[in-house]
């Protein structure tokens, strides 16, 4: 480990792994890994499950499912806008939808595995991968008015700084290790 007289980088970020500070943002990088995983993990699944699902059971399954509140309340909104979703869900859109969930998941579950590993290399990767999520994900709400992926975009960001402090503490204890 290093000392507590660790160095700094710039914009006075402290890097001392081994101070109160440094211990609690490395366990909150560890926690932010795992939710990211498993979130990348039931992306991909939920993508894979569109994607070996027939587009008619999906509609039959929703109608199903708000059947029951429709016919207790004709006007339930929420009922109401599931149902109108169905009817705008083409075999296209599905599939659409099937490949960017197992895509993104599975690009997202590979950059945990390898900041986990701590892979050197990976660490500006996933910072560039979270840039572009947020960029996305913040056009999505200029766009449509999202607050879900104004969220998304905030997490993505905390991930970067502490993925940012992470491969300077790594790179810090390789060069006190030579």
């Amino acid at each position: 480990m290093c000392s507590p007289t660790a160095g700094r980088i710039k914009g006075d970020i402290m890097i001392n792994p081994a101070s109160r500070l440094g211990i609690w943002l490395h366990w909150l990088f560890e926690a932010s890994l795992i939710l990211k995983g498993l979130f990348a993990a039931a992306e991909s699944l939920g993508g894979l499950g569109l994607l070996l699902t027939p587009n008619a059971a999906i509609i039959t399954f929703v109608s199903w499912l708000t059947r029951h509140d429709l016919t207790q309340e004709p006007t339930a909104d929420m009922a109401l806008w599931v149902q109108h979703l169905t009817e705008i869900f083409p075999l296209q859109v599905q599939h659409f939808y099937a490949f960017y969930l197992l895509a993104h998941g599975a690009v997202k579950f590979t950059m945990v595995i390898m900041l986990a590993r701590r892979i050197l290399w990976a660490y500006p990767g996933a910072m560039v991968l979270l840039m572009g999520f947020v960029i996305y994900q913040v056009t999505e709400f200029i766009t449509h008015g999202s607050y879900t992926f104004l969220a998304l975009s905030f997490f993505d960001l905390v991930m970067i700084v502490l993925v940012y402090r992470e491969w300077n503490v790594l790179k810090m204890l390789i060069r006190q290790a030579h």
